[in-house]
């Protein structure tokens, strides 16, 4: 189960850096409503995924 959860955590991290650095990119989906949500959005992503993967590397 737990490492389930952490590959759903890189999927999510995944698809919200997809999303906001399309919108950083060329405004889509947002319409570039705010750079700073954009940025901060894709940090936390990072963050995210950052962590989902080291908690894979200690599954193993």
């Amino acid at each position: 189960m737990s490492k389930a959860l952490t590959i759903v955590g890189l999927v999510v991290a995944g698809l919200v850096a997809l999303i906001f650095t399309l919108d950083l990119a060329v405004g889509v989906p947002f319409a570039r409503a705010s750079m700073p949500m954009d940025i901060g959005a894709l940090i936390g992503a990072l963050l995210l995924g950052w962590a989902s993967f080291e908690a894979m590397r200690e599954i193993r």
